[in-house]
């Protein structure tokens, strides 16, 4: 499918697409970033150890690979707009469902749904984007990835001090009330015929000439490099309010500088939306990304208390750009934009599974040796790996079939 064929939205249209998309990605990661602050309160009203209670960023991480991966029959079936629809309902619905049950199994199922609604938005919200802005899609994917690092910032700033009023369970549950009204957005957006996705039918017969992902060792190639940089992402929003409550901090403190480098991710995704066309080669600006997260990550070992706003300065700037930065070099690989859907959603299925593991394997280390230092530590280490595999995709490289 030839971007330059499909339809453009109007100015008024396109805004209204751009500002669901905003407010979608506002509701991807509060159901999980609220839990880091409140996880004393969750563990003694529970009896969770450090194992079960990292399940609660790990299962919906690791959902979303596996949605991920499942994407292509539910959008064949569901389409682009009823599917992110659907995630949206299904946040909501996983959110308001933890005020009622909130019991270690109702905690573990809410966290299974939520991580299916953030799936199903993950891997069709962007393919709306390339599809309606096929000029400006770094722009638009900075937008988003804006709101997805915002609604994080938010939540965190905010837990504590909801769970005084209504409750940590309370708390959680409020996020249902962004995640419909997101969806209510989103319903009166993709109206716009930008945002309308190709006749199914095209889309599967279109399958048999294709060669699939899972034979190209480029697309492979692609996928540790999401995972590992998701894992430091992943890693932080579940870990970084422990390890300061373990110091002494409230919780307030804790969550309000979860909240600041969150913050700092969007300052970060801001500015890569606004500086990515000057780097057609991505590498570059990934390398500076990396090098400001590794320098944050040995602050968290070495200084964290003393230097806690400089870290979590460093860890913003650092994380917030890997992030968008890799969805950016992934979907540089392929024009078609239906394809790019294909595309995402297979290294985003292998990427969030391999970063799935870093909070697990931060609650066994804090089981095991009341510390976080070495989970640090390890994140770094992958980090560098994620960088020296980054220099392989040169720009002008072969393109993704």
């Amino acid at each position: 499918m030839d971007q330059s064929n499909a339809p453009q939205p109007s100015r008024g249209a396109g805004l209204v697409l751009i500002a669901a998309i905003f407010a979608l990605a506002l509701n991807l990661r509060p159901a999980m970033a609220a839990v880091g602050p409140l996880l004393d309160l969750i563990e003694a009203a529970t009896g969770m150890g450090s194992t079960t209670a990292s399940l609660l960023t790990t299962l919906p991480v690791a959902m979303i690979g596996v949605g991920a991966l499942s994407i292509r029959p539910l959008r064949r079936r569901l389409g682009e707009r009823k599917g992110v629809l659907l995630g949206a309902v299904l946040i909501g619905l996983a959110c308001l469902a933890r005020a009622a049950f909130d019991g270690i199994t109702g905690l573990i199922a809410s966290a299974v749904v939520v991580g299916a609604g953030v799936a199903l938005i993950q891997a069709l919200a962007p393919v709306v984007v390339k599809r309606a802005f096929p000029t400006r899609f770094g722009t638009v994917m900075g937008v988003y990835t804006t709101g997805i690092m915002g609604g994080a910032a938010v939540a965190a700033a905010t837990a504590a001090g909801l769970a005084e009023a209504v409750g940590w369970a309370g708390a959680l549950a409020l996020w249902a009330v962004p995640a419909f009204l997101a969806a209510v957005v989103w319903i009166v957006a993709s109206r716009a015929p930008a945002a309308e996705e190709p006749n199914r039918t095209a889309i599967a017969e279109g399958t048999h000439r294709e060669v699939p992902f899972w034979k190209q060792s480029r697309a492979w190639a692609l996928v540790p490099i999401l995972g590992l940089g998701t894992s430091a992402y992943t890693l932080v929003l579940a870990w970084l309010p422990p390890y300061y409550v373990d110091m002494g901090q409230t919780r307030a403190t804790a969550g309000f500088l979860l909240s600041g480098m969150t913050g700092t991710e969007v300052a970060a995704g801001v500015l890569v939306s606004l500086f990515i066309t000057r780097f057609p080669d991505r590498r570059g600006p990934m390398l500076m990304a990396v090098a400001l997260a590794l320098v944050g990550l040995a602050g968290l070992v070495l200084t964290p208390v003393s230097l806690a706003v400089p870290v979590m300065l460093l860890l913003g700037l650092g994380i917030g750009a890997v992030f968008p930065l890799t969805l950016i070099l992934a979907m540089d690989q392929i024009d078609d934009p239906v394809r790019s859907g294909d595309l995402l959603a297979f290294v985003q299925g292998g990427g969030y599974i391999i970063a799935s593991l870093s909070p697990l394997a931060a609650g066994l280390l804090r089981d095991r040796l009341s510390d976080l230092s070495q989970a640090w530590m390890l994140m770094g280490l992958g980090l560098v790996a994620m960088a020296l595999m980054t220099l392989t995709f040169r720009p002008g490289g072969a393109k993704l079939r």
